[in-house]
């Protein structure tokens, strides 16, 4: 088997979405793949979609039900174990793929060497292969053979995971994962993975179609949602820790996990929830500080992070109480105008 797509797929019938992806996956022009669709216990009809499915592409779709909601981690962690293919591919289930997409990238990656391949994605929110806003999703300064300065590119920005395929063989062969149980999955998977790849390349086009809508993962600001971003970098620098990266790519980790843990949502929380609480602010600072006392000196922190939010952050280095009413005066202050 060339290739296994994996579809973890959670409440996705309303809309047409769940039919506009699978259909584009079954127009794919490569040859010698399959389809693992798992439905992580959705309570909409989409097991049933995708079994009518499965039965009318017997061979090429097989769909794997979970009885217990375990995310999109847990979801694609049982395609992985069912996958045949020699190289793996993910898609969000509310997304689409041009009809070359993988016929694509597997060349460049054959014709290569490469044991990675990805290509840019368009923003769309409509339901059609029409080029929308294109992102960069990975550059051309990642790619080719993966020396250590590479790999430092990678950890800083991985890219979706959804716009790459992978061989299998090194999944497999360094026992590689996703978390299970919560959202941002692959902020902890997506670096880690990067370091065991040695060549990556890229389609220069934008193949993948991300679909933008109120139901997607990257809405909404929840207490909850910001704590599965912590634990997702948690996750991370304990692997990076089990797996002997963490001296050899300690200011890459440092920055990374400041990033996510502490600066994205800090500011995320404080800007969408209507009632932040002072003790989760706190919470978020210490967290950070007990892995990373020094991490305001890192260089990749001054160099990319902004001057604003540097500012605000040393402010509550100095007291949690003063940077809290600071900021929630600040935002009141700009809303008004």
């Amino acid at each position: 088997m060339k290739l296994s797509i994996i579809v973890p797929v959670y409440n996705m019938a309303a809309g047409g979405k769940l039919q506009y992806c699978i259909d584009s996956l079954l127009r794919q022009t490569v040859d010698d793949y399959e389809i693992i669709a798992v439905d992580d216990a959705s309570t909409d009809n989409s097991l049933e979609i995708l079994r009518s499915y499965e039965e009318k592409n017997p061979g090429r779709v097989k769909v794997i039900s979970c009885a217990v909601n375990c995310r999109q981690g847990g979801a694609k962690n049982r395609g992985l174990k069912a996958a045949r293919g020699e190289w793996i591919g993910f898609i969000d289930s509310d997304d689409w793929v041009s009809p070359d997409y993988y016929e694509k990238l597997l060349a460049k990656a054959e014709e290569t060497g490469a044991d990675m391949a990805g290509c840019d994605y368009n923003l769309v929110t409509n339901q059609a292969f029409e080029v929308g806003k294109v992102v960069e999703n990975n550059t051309r300064e990642q790619t080719g053979i993966l020396d250590r300065e590479k790999h430092r590119k990678l950890l800083l920005k991985p890219g979706s995971m959804v716009v790459k395929v992978y061989k299998s063989s090194v999944i497999r062969d360094n026992h590689l994962g996703f978390p299970e149980g919560i959202f941002y999955e692959d902020n902890c998977a997506g670096p880690l993975w990067s370091l065991y790849f040695t060549h990556f390349e890229r389609v220069e086009e934008p193949l993948y179609y991300y679909y933008q809508h109120d139901a997607s993962t990257v809405h909404g600001i929840t207490e909850a949602r910001c704590r599965d971003r912590m634990k997702a970098e948690e996750l991370f620098y304990e692997e990076c820790e089990k797996r002997g990266f963490l001296q050899e790519y300690h200011r890459e980790i440092e920055f990374r996990f400041a990033e996510l843990y502490y600066v994205i949502t800090l500011f995320s929380y404080m800007q969408g929830m209507k009632r932040p609480r002072l003790s989760f602010v706190r919470e978020l600072r210490r967290g950070v500080e007990a892995r990373f006392p020094g991490f305001r000196e890192n260089e990749y922190y001054r160099e990319l992070t902004g001057r604003e939010e540097q500012e605000l952050i040393a402010m509550q280095k100095r007291s949690d109480v003063f940077f809290f009413w600071y900021y929630r005066l600040k935002l009141f202050v700009r809303k008004k105008r």
